[in-house]
């Protein structure tokens, strides 16, 4: 299990990035924010990990965290869904309010600039629901494993400390 991989990005956070349902993600929302980015889908396995999502927004949102959901095709194409219909699934099936971006490659030729910026000199995604952790100072400081599960007490340590 690759548990934890402490790698500080050299670049900033791409600031142009864009919510599943086609706007801007203002820039504000993640301004001195600490923010759990997740490659999602829909069709996984691992898929009930939704609510340990959900659950650790719940408990760290008003102390500043913020989770983004990244849908992903890439991987069996588990997420194959129209943006409309994920939105829908999440909302539905986990009740997910947090921020869904728009479905993005993690890996190979087409990566995204923001999973460029994650992923950085390090190994590629290994599934879904991979996590990078970005601090206030939008550097990724910890990347978690696909099947570490949000209530993870590892993950939730380097939260708290990333909080402050």
């Amino acid at each position: 299990m690759e548990n934890v991989v402490i790698r500080l990005a050299t670049m900033p956070l791409p600031a142009n990035l864009t919510t599943l349902d086609g706007a801007a993600l203002s820039p504000e929302t993640l301004e001195n924010k600490v923010i759990l980015f997740v490659n999602v889908a829909s069709k996984c396995g691992l898929t009930p990990q939704y609510s340990g999502l959900v659950e650790l927004d719940k408990e760290y949102g008003d102390r500043g965290l913020v989770i983004v959901g990244v849908p992903c095709n890439q991987f069996g194409e588990q997420e194959p869904g129209s943006p409309e219909e994920i939105k829908d699934f999440a909302k539905t099936k986990y009740d997910v309010d947090f921020t869904l971006l728009e479905k993005q490659d993690v890996n190979g030729p087409s990566r995204s600039p923001l999973y460029q910026f994650l992923v950085g000199d390090g190994p590629d995604i290994s599934w879904n629901f991979g996590k990078f952790l970005v601090g206030r100072d939008g550097q990724v400081v910890s990347r978690f494993d696909p099947k570490t599960p949000p209530d993870d007490a590892e993950l939730k340590a380097t939260i708290e400390k990333a909080l402050g």
